[in-house]
């Protein structure tokens, strides 16, 4: 059971080198992550009038996003593991695959990457960043239920790609899939909550912005989903042996 694997983790590991070079990668991934989204949302506002509430702004935005989480978790993932993510740190944790303190270490660094690139785009840009919220006409539980699902998608590619010791070559394309994952969402749900999956992304605007209407959905929708996936595909997957068949059988 992945359960029996949760580990704690030794207060010294907050303070050791490997661990703060970690935390600084995941900054860093974040901040161009969120910098290149969120930024891709003010431009096309700006070229445009409502723009971002368009089929069009739909589309340029799971592009962008696409585009930009493909980067920051190929630049990440040497150091940290390229999380980028706390629903992505949360569900490694559930899976056994980080200890807590240092999953802490790492959602800190996430969350400050999300805030400083939201503040250094109010500055460059002048304008505000846009804060996710649930569109009218779409409940709280409709919302939630939709980040939840949305989030194990991302988190279930996450672990399929890069944690699976099986993995083999598969790996090698672990940053698109996990962009592709995320684009994908974003056309499905982006009309309806945003498509945060990743509580992240959405505490930094809503923090520069001081807008906290129905945030906490973008906390437990994500953190739930990805809860379940690293516990659904390491129970069934990562620990289920299985034997390759004769090469006579394929």
């Amino acid at each position: 059971m992945p359960i029996s694997r949760i580990a704690i983790g030794s207060p010294q590991e907050a303070t050791q080198a490997g661990a703060l070079k970690a935390a600084l990668a995941e900054f860093i991934s974040t901040l161009i992550f969120v910098y290149a989204g969120q930024g891709s949302g003010i431009a096309f506002g700006k070229l445009s009038v409502d723009g971002v509430t368009t089929p069009v702004g739909l589309v340029a935005a799971a592009i962008a996003h696409a585009f930009a989480l493909f980067v920051a978790v190929s630049v990440g993932a040497n150091i940290s593991g390229g999380h980028v993510n706390p629903a992505v740190t949360f569900g490694a944790f559930l899976g056994g695959n980080i200890t807590l303190l240092r999953g802490v270490l790492y959602i800190i660094a996430q969350l400050l990457g999300s805030s400083v690139a939201c503040l250094l785009l109010r500055f460059t840009t002048g304008l505000g960043t846009g804060t996710f919220g649930l569109v009218a006409g779409v409940s709280v539980w409709s919302g939630l239920v939709m980040e939840i699902v949305m989030t194990f998608g991302l988190v279930y590619t996450v672990y399929a790609t890069a944690v699976d010791p099986k993995k083999g070559d598969i790996g090698t394309i672990a940053p698109i899939a996990i962009g592709f994952i995320v684009g994908a969402n974003i056309l499905v749900g982006g009309a309806f909550t945003g498509a945060s999956m990743n509580p992240a992304i959405a505490f930094g605007p809503a923090l520069v912005s001081w807008s906290w209407t129905s945030h906490w959905v973008y906390w437990v929708g994500p953190l739930i989903g990805g809860g379940i996936a690293g516990i659904v595909y390491d129970l069934f997957f990562i620990n289920s042996t299985h034997e390759q068949l004769p090469s006579t059988d394929y």
